[in-house]
């Protein structure tokens, strides 16, 4: 109402709008710095031999990792929405950064415990809050393409690893393509060159990040005509995440996230040995496996979260636990080397496509007023899962002495069940609330 008795205002402030794809385009920008972690297996050798300590070990740090990532989007999360992504960026990438050069300065000073404060601990906060930072914004800059927009950037997270990986482990070896030999120099340097890089993009990725201006709508995208035509609907609500707390739905939706993610790291924890054991394959063929893992980790993100806008959250989630409680059963089963993998890879794409649809899903359900703040207590389904999938899942590969893939299999699969039951259950209560809206 004020601009429009200034004259030239409205057109002035029309031309500071952000362009949203560029915004999408910062997301992946500290997405792709983050996802690094899942990378993690190449410094395990390197660690182990400079600081003289088991792979178990090593492993500790990433689990403190990922548990801290879990914990700090929950509690993260009211920072992002009080202070606004931009903000939340440089903590991310301030945490980040000097998380990666404090597990430089662990082993150049060969302290395990050093590694687990600075890479887990420090590294794991700026993890989880710049895991969040972009999502709740993204989500507002596209209303019209909700999915598409969280799945971009958590895109990113998910092919990290690919491009992460073969950098870190050339570097870890000084560069020589002889076979490996780690340093103290080479190991550190990579660590420091890593934490400077990312800090740098990151920061830089932040300084475009802000939210649109209130009642912002795509140009060319009328909100009312689209529901009309049937390819929208009103969230169910708009409350803060503390409400979000004592509903039914955020505990369905914290269930099902748990299980996806529990199972998605326990088959990925066992990929390369299960591939050699079951379909008699080489090293140097089951890492070729594990590679295409992340390709399909990856693109799934962005396939899934992009098809939840016309298939809708509930049933793209549906779809996930169906298709992996079929997959799941029949891997144990399955000897042909390229049905295999399609199963494989099936259940990697919906693995990663549940981390890349929930924050839409929760948009969904809970509406934008906090929903940085609803992600980010959701994620602590991520802390749980990391704690289940290598304690709980893992040791039934090993029965009675002797390794034996099935009994994981099968219990990944009845897992799922559960998830899709949860789901049925999920569904029967969004039905009452729009039920209830009409009726208002």
């Amino acid at each position: 109402m004020v601009l429009a008795l200034i004259p030239g205002q409205a057109e002035r402030a029309a031309t500071k709008l952000k362009n949203r794809w560029l915004m999408a385009a910062s997301g992946v920008g500290i997405h792709i710095c983050i996802g690094s972690v899942y990378a993690y297996s190449v410094m395990t050798k390197p660690v182990m031999q400079l600081l003289d300590v088991s792979a178990d070990d090593v492993k500790v740090s990433f689990s403190i990792t990922i548990f801290f990532l879990g914990i700090s989007a929950a509690f993260l999360g009211h920072f992002v929405e009080r202070y606004g992504p931009r903000v939340s960026g440089m903590v991310s990438a301030t945490c980040w950064g000097l998380g990666l050069v404090g597990a430089g300065l662990a082993i150049r000073m060969e302290s395990l415990w050093m590694l687990y404060l600075t890479y887990g601990v420090l590294g794991g906060i700026g993890l989880g809050t710049g895991y969040i930072t972009p999502v709740s914004t993204l989500v507002k800059w596209f209303p019209d393409r909700r999915g598409m927009a969280t799945g971009l950037a958590i895109m990113g997270f998910g092919f990290a690893a690919m491009l992460a990986g073969p950098v870190m482990a050339y570097l870890f070896n000084a560069g020589t393509s002889a076979a490996p030999v780690y340093t103290t120099a080479s190991v550190s340097r990579t660590f420091f060159i890593c934490g400077g890089v990312y800090f740098a993009i990151m920061m830089l990725s932040a300084q475009y990040l802000q939210p649109p201006p209130k009642g912002y709508a795509p140009a060319g995208w009328d909100p009312e005509l689209a529901k009309a035509r049937g390819k929208r609907r009103d969230d169910l609500s708009q409350i803060s995440a503390n409400e979000a707390l004592r509903t039914r739905r955020f505990y369905f939706m914290w269930l099902m996230l748990c299980i996806n993610i529990t199972c998605g790291i326990a088959l990925i924890s066992v990929a390369s040995p299960m591939v050699q054991a079951m379909l008699k394959m080489s090293a140097l063929e089951a890492g070729a496996v594990v590679g295409l893992i992340g390709v399909f980790n990856g693109a799934g993100r962005i396939i899934w979260a992009s098809a939840s806008d016309h298939l809708g959250r509930p049933l793209t989630y549906s779809l996930f636990f169906a298709i992996q409680i079929v997959a799941f059963a029949l891997l144990p089963s399955i000897r042909h080397v390229l049905l295999f993998q399609v199963m494989l890879y099936l259940i990697m794409s919906c693995y990663g496509g549940g981390f890349a649809t929930v924050p839409a899903f929760l948009g969904d359900l809970f509406g934008t007023k906090q929903l940085g703040a609803v992600h980010g207590y959701t994620l602590t389904a991520w802390s749980v899962a990391g704690i289940v999938g290598p304690s709980v899942l893992i040791p039934l590969v090993r029965t009675n002495g002797v390794t034996d893939y099935t009994t994981l299999m099968y219990g990944c699969s009845a897992l799922f069940a559960v998830a899709l039951l949860t789901s049925g259950l999920m569904v029967l209560d969004i039905r009452r609330m729009r039920r209830a809206m009409l009726a208002a």
